[in-house]
């Protein structure tokens, strides 16, 4: 058995209830690691082309990664992935917590759910075994009171992924709660795991299936480094987390506001997190596993009736803030907060909920959508409340239409113009106008519009740590300005998104600083293997080709690598130097599939240079 693995990934078939165990050997898990290459290459193998999202051939894949679980911080992490309803292409997301740790430590590198039960089921992972459980009890409830049974059902230590009402309803960008305040947010997987009538997976670790770790006193040397260091490597993450970057952004013009009509919104400095420190709302951080960082929000709000909210649901970030806040002209930190906690409570992305209201205030605004009396109008704190209620629960034609994400929305009442989206995933927080590489990062992402798998320009516009590290794989990158769209800027993203599918196949957080050189140390420490530079970018576009492999079956081509038009006109109001050029931009998209190999499809060659000839 190859170290730092079981070598054993659970099946399980929730229409016949069967349950079985496969194993791979060394050589697969040096090529794909775990985490998001498992998940694409699981994907590709077990989902039949043109498979219905919702219907019971799409599988659900759970997949921790070789360092999750390891007693380093940011290994708190776990990737899930499907077939997206969102997309109708690839999909996953990341939950950070414990509960990846937890599956990891219960013996099993991975979890493949296919079919559908008959009626509710959860899943429960203990002793490196999967058993299947009747859910009649836990359908419908609140999350804290799904925690609370299946704690006292497994034991105290149990760690839980399972849905809430927007996933039960099949929400198409509802997410997979991890430990009630964590969250695999993006590409509505929560709804597929609604579709199978999956409420829940539990798991609890036992001493005697821990993985056997190749160097585990250097592990604990690498946790004892960064909690001495953390405060010089990440000082305004573990103070602030990522909620005080809204006044920054706002002052610099590219908050995205109004439906990304605008770059600046009065008053949106109530969002940041010094203001909601100031009124009481932030009360303290959180973390996950094994993690010194704790840059995660804790929030209450009591004593105002239709704000209250309890801290157990964890609190918003600033994608939430922005895509709850400011893209929906909100800038009452209360309502927000109450936003942002019902969209936790009931299993929804904020950023696809908030960009989805946006969208329908702009609608309704502008006289295209009937808003049933709702008041949806920008600035309504009242009104994007009232359509969170409506959405999660699939309430009248409003309520359907929300739950069917931005795209389908404004497909719907005809004006596809105004939904911010790419292949169907809803924009994150960061406006392509102002980060430019980034936002041909969003037109080649697989999964749609992404920040996380991505460049960010602003990190390469001087010397410094970003550009340090990204020479460790071989090239000179010299700093750009954040404007620039060179072929020089565009190798910068080539390579930052082949790194970016490494370390979601190892899989380890983005917010904690580690240096490649650490991450290349770790996974030595863990497994014994010493990877080269170009050995670990050939794990990251592994990930890359197999996902645009699924993207390509399942009907989604090169055609779809491209931006709302609104991201190539000015700001209203903001940046107005913030300018996307779009013979620029489509330049950008032709050398990054020039890069990729990817001008004529996917290149054979590539697949079988990469150990993925039965694909090609």
């Amino acid at each position: 058995m190859p170290e730092g693995y079981h070598d054993r990934v659970a099946f399980v078939d929730l229409s016949t209830g069967r349950i079985w165990y496969e194993s791979y050997g060394e050589a697969f898990w040096r090529r794909f690691l775990g985490g998001r290459a498992l998940a694409a290459y699981l994907l590709l193998r077990h989902v039949p082309q043109g498979a219905d999202p919702l219907g019971p051939e799409n599988a659900l894949v759970f997949a921790p990664g070789v360092l999750t679980g390891t007693p380093i911080s940011g290994s708190g992490r776990n990737t899930v992935a499907a077939k997206s309803p969102l997309t109708g292409g690839y999909g996953d997301a990341e939950g950070g917590g414990f509960f990846g740790a937890e599956l990891k430590n219960a013996g099993l590198d991975a979890l493949v759910v296919l079919g559908r039960a008959a009626e509710p089921v959860y899943l429960h992972a203990e002793g490196g075994e999967v058993s299947l459980h009747p859910a009649f009890h836990l359908w419908g409830q609140d999350p804290l009171e799904v925690e609370a049974l299946l704690k006292e059902a497994h034991g105290g230590n149990t760690r839980i992924a399972q849905i809430g009402i927007a996933g039960e309803n099949r929400v198409l960008t509802a997410n997979v709660i991890h430990d009630l305040a964590h969250f695999a947010g993006r590409g509505g997987l929560g709804a597929v795991m609604g579709a199978k009538r999956l409420k829940a997976v539990s798991a609890r670790a036992r001493k005697e299936t821990l993985p056997a770790y190749h160097d585990p006193a250097l592990l604990k040397e690498l946790a004892r480094r960064m909690a001495k260091e953390r405060m010089e490597r990440a000082a305004g993450l573990v103070t602030m987390g990522t909620v005080g970057t809204v006044k920054p952004f706002n002052l610099r013009g590219v908050l995205p506001s109004h439906n990304f009509l605008d770059g600046y919104l009065e008053g949106a400095e109530a969002l940041d997190g010094t203001s909601l420190d100031a009124l009481g709302i932030r009360i303290g951080r959180d973390t996950c596993y094994a993690c010194a960082i704790r840059c995660k929000q804790v929030v209450r709000i009591e004593g105002t009736g239709k704000h209250d909210v309890r801290p157990e649901y964890g609190g918003p970030e600033y994608e939430g803030l922005g895509a709850l806040g400011s893209t929906c002209g909100v800038v009452d930190p209360y309502a927000v907060t109450k936003a942002n906690t019902l969209c936790n409570q009931y299993g929804l992305d904020v950023i696809g909920v908030g960009v989805t209201v946006a969208c329908a205030m702009e609608a309704a605004e502008r006289g295209y959508l009937d808003d049933e009396g709702l008041g949806l109008r920008f600035g309504n704190g009242d009104a994007l409340i009232a359509a969170i209620e409506k959405l999660a629960r699939k309430e009248g034609r409003l309520g359907e239409l929300l739950a069917q994400g931005a795209r389908r929305l404004a497909e719907a009442i005809g004006h596809p113009e105004l939904a911010m989206q790419v292949k169907g995933q809803e924009v994150p927080m960061h406006d392509p106008r102002f980060k430019r590489a980034l936002g041909v990062g969003y037109a080649v992402s697989p999964t749609g519009a992404d920040h996380n798998h991505n460049l960010h320009d602003t990190a390469f516009a001087k010397e410094g740590k970003a550009l340090k590290e990204l020479r460790f794989y071989g090239e000179d990158f010299q700093p750009l300005p954040i404007e620039d769209l060179s072929e020089a800027k565009v190798r910068m993203l080539w390579t930052k998104t082949r790194e970016r599918g490494f370390v979601n196949s190892l899989v380890m957080c983005d917010f904690v600083p580690w240096t490649p050189e650490e991450w290349r140390e770790a996974l030595y420490a863990a497994t014994g293997w010493r990877f080269t530079p170009e050995e670990m970018l050939s794990v990251g576009e592994r990930t890359l080709q197999l996902t645009r492999l699924f993207n390509l079956r399942e009907g989604i081509g090169p055609e779809e690598d491209r931006l709302p038009e609104r991201f190539f006109q000015p700001f209203r109001q903001g940046n107005l130097e913030a300018h996307l050029d779009p013979g620029a931009f489509q330049e950008g998209v032709r050398v990054y599939w020039r890069l990729a190999g990817w001008e004529g499809g996917v290149d054979p060659a590539r697949l079988q240079a990469l150990g993925l000839g039965e694909f090609a």
